[in-house]
């Protein structure tokens, strides 16, 4: 299951909704809603999200974590290492070979690495544009 499918199960639970009707009111079949919960189809189009959205009624925050999780819901993701060290690649490898075996309590821990890395380049890019910008500017 992915991010996306689990929130689209919970909406649909906490709201009574059948796949028959909301699939008969977002235009797309019941199959493959069940697929888009259940991970077995790739991330949701933008349109789709949309009329999601606008099925549910939700708004602010909630409408913004549907986008969030459809971005983050691929689940045949392809990681590009081409040019990058030796390390990054046998790590994006030992990732692929070992992700089936991990328990949330890793996937949490790797997690808070990667949006450590994140939080360093925002704050570096940050820092670069500050250096770079025009005189005057603030």
């Amino acid at each position: 299951m992915t991010p996306f499918g689990a929130k689209l199960r919970e909406l649909r639970a906490a709201r009574g909704a059948s796949l028959k009707d909301m699939s008969a009111a977002l235009d797309v079949s019941a199959a493959y809603l069940s697929a888009l919960e259940h991970g077995k189809r790739g991330a949701p189009s933008w349109l789709l999200v949309q009329k999601i959205i606008a099925y549910f009624n939700v708004i602010w925050d909630e409408a913004e974590e549907l986008r969030a999780l459809a971005l983050a819901s691929d689940p045949r993701v392809k990681i590009e290492t081409g040019g990058l060290s030796p390390e990054a690649t046998a790590f994006a490898n030992a990732l692929a070979a070992a992700i089936r075996d991990l328990e949330r309590e890793d996937f949490a821990r790797l997690s808070d690495v990667l949006k450590a890395a994140a939080k360093r380049k925002a704050s570096a890019d940050l820092a670069e544009y500050r250096r770079n910008r025009p005189k005057g500017q603030a």
